[in-house]
């Protein structure tokens, strides 16, 4: 991915993130937020993960699911 490519993908997610709130409004769940948010960085052709877990290592050990992000677009 060139820094350009990365700057269009990173413009839009908070664009759609903006569209989305203008849309709904606040006071919501964070869960619909995201099914929202989700569905429209889909529909501008992007890549995105749900609920992705990130491992985390401590001690030397690997723990597979250490947090999960909402939401990863393009990796």
């Amino acid at each position: 991915m060139t820094p350009t490519d990365a700057n269009i993908i990173t413009g839009q997610i908070p664009d759609a993130s903006i569209k989305v709130h203008s849309e709904l409004g606040p006071g919501l769940f964070e869960s619909l937020y995201e099914e929202v948010l989700l569905y429209e960085l889909n529909k501008r052709s992007l890549s995105v993960q749900k609920q992705k877990a990130i491992p985390v290592i401590y001690d030397g050990i690997k723990f597979e699911d250490g947090f999960r992000a909402d939401l990863v677009v393009e990796v």
